[in-house]
């Protein structure tokens, strides 16, 4: 970590598998049948290299990480060496699998919920019965003790469904939820962006003692400068400038690519933005926070304020505490 830090827990988010079961259409991962798949092996070799860099929060990412076959043994392991696990899945296998998961040592689930009905979010995912299995999956979950998450892709197709959406989800139990801005390559246009802030502010002001809250910065932005480069150019909003302070504390691995990076919104940025990210092995062996990782990272710390494009609310509004406060509570990333 970087010296002018404090010493506050790391992530590391680890992208487990490449497949995917649904078909959603603003992800590259749709219906992939991508033989990739992290092994035990890999994750026992990493586990103390991890604790030994300050990392106490895992997620698996993918793909869809409850298509791998060994999800529930690598949560174990994980959790058997003092990591607070997580899982962020589409939600489709999560009734199967809740209860071992569970007794695994789960400690958060998220699950990805697009619409406020199976109507809109099965036809956006275009994968029917992913919002009732999606839902049923949270309630369970939390039933067995894991904290209940969402997260959410917003965008013009979207948005006027955030309230009603935010009662489903206060009504099911969840206790997180992130929005973020739906990212493609293109402009989105919003035909009245007025309307967005008249439809969406109540979301954020509502109270937290009686109404599940967004985590984060406003998808659109807290600011007028931040609201003006997201309706104007697409770009959602960003750590405050002047460092982003998520890069001390987050750890993204992709195994089949054999890179890491110091965020979860930057691990297939084009060399052109800054450094690539850094080889997950030297000479055959796993090794975490190498001189090629620090650069990586130092740079984004740096220029990552001004340069990203693809930041989420909750990484943005993640390193904005820390600033302010110097420490955030958990699994606010």
């Amino acid at each position: 970590m970087s010296s002018t830090s404090l010493p506050r827990p790391r992530y590391l988010f680890i992208r487990i598998l490449e497949a995917c079961n649904a078909d959603c259409f603003m992800c590259d991962f749709a219906l992939s049948r991508d033989t990739f798949r992290f092994s035990s092996g890999d994750f026992a070799e990493l586990l103390p290299k991890a604790r030994a860099a300050g990392v106490a929060y895992v997620r698996f990412t993918g793909g869809e990480p409850l298509m791998h076959p060994e999800v529930v043994e690598l949560v174990r392991a994980g959790t058997e060496a003092g990591m607070k696990m997580s899982i962020i899945t589409n939600g489709s296998l999560l009734p199967k699998h809740a209860k071992d998961l569970a007794a695994a040592g789960l400690a958060q689930v998220i699950v990805s919920l697009d619409g406020a009905s199976a109507r809109t979010h099965d036809t956006y995912r275009r994968s029917p019965g992913m919002f009732e299995a999606g839902l049923r999956g949270l309630r369970r979950a939390a039933e067995l003790g894991v904290l209940p998450r969402v997260n959410t892709v917003v965008g013009p197709h979207n948005y006027t469904e955030m309230p009603e959406l935010q009662r489903v989800l206060t009504e099911a139990g969840v206790r997180q939820w992130e929005l973020s801005a739906l990212k493609l390559d293109r402009t989105i246009r919003y035909p009245d962006p007025d309307h967005v802030r008249t439809v969406c502010d109540p979301l954020y002001e509502a109270d937290p003692a009686t109404v599940l809250v967004p985590m984060g910065k406003r998808f659109y932005g807290d600011t007028a400068e931040e609201q003006r480069r997201y309706f104007e150019d697409s770009t959602p909003p960003r750590a405050a400038q002047p460092l982003c302070h998520v890069t001390d504390d987050v750890i993204y691995l992709d195994g089949k690519r054999g890179r890491m990076h110091a965020c979860s919104c930057i691990p297939h940025r084009d060399d052109a933005d800054g450094p690539g990210g850094a080889p997950i092995r030297e000479n055959g062996v796993i090794r975490l926070d190498t001189p090629v990782f620090r650069a990586h990272a130092d740079y984004f710390r740096e220029h990552g304020p001004q340069v990203c494009s693809g930041c989420s609310t909750t990484a943005a509004g993640y390193s904005d505490d820390v600033a302010r406060l110097g420490t955030v509570t958990p699994w606010q990333y």
